[in-house]
């Protein structure tokens, strides 16, 4: 292969840990890509199974005392073996939309390093309507891309980073069925995953108030969760209350930094 036949192949990058539930659905979205590489955290499930199947590239990435897969994701990205990277989670679907939007834009002379790719979720297992976009950077050149090991953080891409533009189809599918009790206890493991990235915000009684605020806000009003009804309503509180849980650990961890 020449190196301007490289430069047009398009690697999709997948983090698993026992992932089983969604990948063959995921897999098969993916499968007319250049390159699918799944990189796996020591998966006690099918999930190897799954991928082989598909004639996937597995990588593998010690699980260790890891909650989370952003320590993974540097390793994953520069697992490739082309240009362009798109990561895709174990419960994304890539529409074929998408697929053709990325292959076209990339021959583009403008075609920017990277990608935000609007992504639509589910709610107690409800599409959401309405809502504005939950923008991932997701698509980018491999060269010179890192990825923070924190929890909900975004990748360093070298050089220019653009939204796609809101055209019919072209989204990522979260398969996420985001019931309440799911959500609850992703909202306290990840808070407290979180407090590493945050250690040095000195946050006090005015966060604990105006964050939660402010977060109900941006979601219910701004992003129009108003036009969901009650799980609208009740998506906006949790997202709030997401927010007092951070903040409220943080205030905990510097009145106990010796706490496990």
């Amino acid at each position: 292969m020449n190196p301007q036949q490289q430069e047009k192949k398009i690697s999709v990058v997948i983090n698993t840990y026992n992932a089983e539930r969604h990948l063959s659905e995921v897999l098969e979205n993916v499968k007319d890509f250049d390159e699918i590489v799944v990189c796996d955290m020591e998966s006690t499930d099918s999930t190897r199974d799954i991928a082989l199947h598909y004639g996937c590239r597995i990588v593998t990435f010690p699980k260790g005392n890891h909650l989370y897969v952003e320590p993974a994701r540097t390793f994953a990205i520069q697992s490739a073996s082309f240009p362009w990277v798109l990561v895709v989670d174990a419960d994304e679907i890539v529409t074929p939309a998408l697929r053709d939007y990325l292959y076209h834009r990339i021959l583009e002379p403008d075609c920017p390093q990277g990608l935000y790719i609007p992504r639509r979720n589910r709610f107690m297992n409800i599409p959401e309507k309405g809502q504005a976009a939950d923008w991932q950077l997701r698509f980018f050149v491999r060269e010179g891309t890192t990825w923070p090991p924190y929890i909900h953080t975004f990748p360093k891409v070298k050089g220019r980073v653009e939204r796609i533009s809101q055209i019919d189809g072209v989204e990522l599918q979260h398969l996420a069925e985001n019931y309440i009790e799911e959500v609850a206890e992703k909202q306290n493991r990840y808070s407290s995953a979180e407090l590493v990235k945050r250690k040095d915000k000195h946050y006090g009684m005015g966060a604990l108030i105006s964050r939660p605020l402010w977060w109900f806000f941006r979601s219910y009003v701004l992003q129009g969760d108003w036009r969901n009804g009650a799980p609208g309503l009740i998506h906006s509180v949790m997202t709030g209350y997401y927010q007092f849980l951070l903040v409220a650990k943080i205030i905990e961890s510097r009145r106990n930094p010796h706490k496990d």
